[in-house]
C-alpha cells in the first residue's frame, strides 16, 4: 500500500486502470522522463490473460505517451531471463537497447528474491 501511495502521489506518474463492467482487470503505470515515458506495473488478471487485454493496455499507454506526455519513446525493464515476456514485447515493437539495470535487491517492496542473478534488460519502442 505504501509503494502504491508513493506512485499515486508522484506528479510525473500516471496509473491507468482497466475495468470490464465494475471489475478491475488490468493496470499499467506511465512515468514521464524528459523525452520518454517509462512503462511499468503492467498487469492483467491471470484468468483473463491471452484475451487481448494486455495488448489493448499497451496500445493505450503508447497513445497517452505520444499524445499527452509528448514522449518520443517508451522504455521498460524486463527480467533478462523472462524470454517469454521479451518475446511478447518484441512482437509489439519493443527492442532491447543494450542497457541492463540491476535488480533492486535491497527494496523490500519487491519481495524476497530466491535467486541472486536477477537483472533487467531495457526494452525501447520509438513512438510515431
Amino acid at each position: 500500500a505504501e509503494a502504491v501511495a508513493e506512485v499515486l502521489a508522484a506528479p510525473e506518474s500516471t496509473i491507468i486502470l482497466v475495468e470490464i463492467g465494475s471489475d478491475l482487470v488490468g493496470c499499467v503505470e506511465l512515468t514521464k522522463h524528459e523525452t520518454c515515458a517509462v512503462l511499468g506495473m503492467l498487469a492483467v488478471r491471470p484468468e483473463l490473460q491471452n484475451q487481448g487485454i494486455g495488448r489493448a493496455i499497451i496500445r493505450e499507454a503508447e497513445r497517452i505517451s505520444l499524445d499527452e506526455l509528448a514522449a518520443k519513446e517508451i522504455r521498460m525493464h524486463v527480467l533478462h531471463m523472462r524470454n517469454d515476456m521479451t518475446s511478447w514485447y518484441d512482437r509489439r515493437g519493443y527492442q532491447p537497447n543494450g542497457e541492463r539495470a540491476p535488480f533492486p535487491y535491497s527494496d523490500e517492496r519487491v519481495g524476497v528474491p530466491i535467486r541472486d542473478d536477477l537483472e533487467f534488460v531495457v526494452l525501447v519502442k520509438v513512438l510515431q
